[in-house]
């Protein structure tokens, strides 16, 4: 792939196998040799890794890195009412989430610098905090949505993504049996559950469509049997006679 961007000097390459889509970053003023005469190069190394391929510079990327820092920053200081200074230290080691930090063991955390036993204990009791109201929050919304518990207790929704699923009407086990996985997936976010997953979602939710088939063949089997058993009786009681 690389090969097929030259002679574009290539200084950063970032895969995501889940996506099928590659980053690659070039200096600022190579990157109309990496995309090539009307994109030929992209065009070619896409038919290549059979991946989809994004070209940044990188004033670009650092662009996007520091976007991408000030997001998670701005997530840490609302969700756990903490300064700028820890909220950094915080995704300088990694962290994306509030899930992530919760259900970090607490010396780890601890273990990082500038932090003690002490601030990691407040940390994951705000993170633990924060989970339970907004889900509750989300809870009381997928309710107030109309929401059946039945699509509730599938596992693999969270709280938002069961919202999101009522704001765009899909409620109960029929409305979620009748989608797409494409369509689930954009629903609930391609990002939180891929088509694998999708698939076995919309095929859990048919289920209960089945659910009668079974015991019908059964009841229509054991008729002829209980005939018989009805007929071999009249003929006992008429040979007896």
């Amino acid at each position: 792939m690389v090969n097929a961007l030259a002679p574009a000097e290539v200084t950063k390459v970032v895969l995501d196998e889940e996506a099928g889509r590659v980053e690659v970053v070039v200096p600022d003023d190579q990157l109309s040799l990496a995309i090539g005469r009307r994109g030929q190069n992209v065009r070619l190394a896409s038919q290549l890794t059979r991946w989809d391929i994004d070209i940044l510079t990188e004033a670009e990327e650092s662009e996007r890195r520091q976007e991408e820092f000030r997001r998670r920053s701005g997530l840490f200081v609302e969700a756990l009412d903490v300064d700028d200074v820890i909220a950094g230290l915080l995704v300088t080691e990694g962290f994306t989430t509030v899930e992530e930090l919760a259900f970090t063991p607490e010396d780890e955390v601890a273990s990082i610098e500038g932090f003690d036993d002490n601030i990691a204990v407040e940390l994951i009791r705000r993170a633990e905090t924060f989970i339970t109201r907004r889900d509750t929050e989300l809870t009381d919304k997928r309710i107030e949505l109309g929401v059946t518990d039945d699509i509730a207790a599938i596992e693999e929704f969270t709280p938002a993504m069961l919202v999101a699923l009522g704001e765009k009407g899909v409620k109960t086990l029929d409305d979620l049996a009748d989608l797409a996985s494409d369509e689930l997936m954009e629903i609930v976010g391609a990002d939180k559950m891929d088509e694998a997953a999708a698939n076995d979602v919309i095929m859990a939710a048919r289920a209960h469509w089945f659910d009668d088939e079974p015991a019908a063949e059964g009841d229509a089997e054991a008729e002829p049997e209980g005939e018989a058993a009805e007929g071999d009786t009249t003929e006992q009681e008429a040979s007896h006679d």
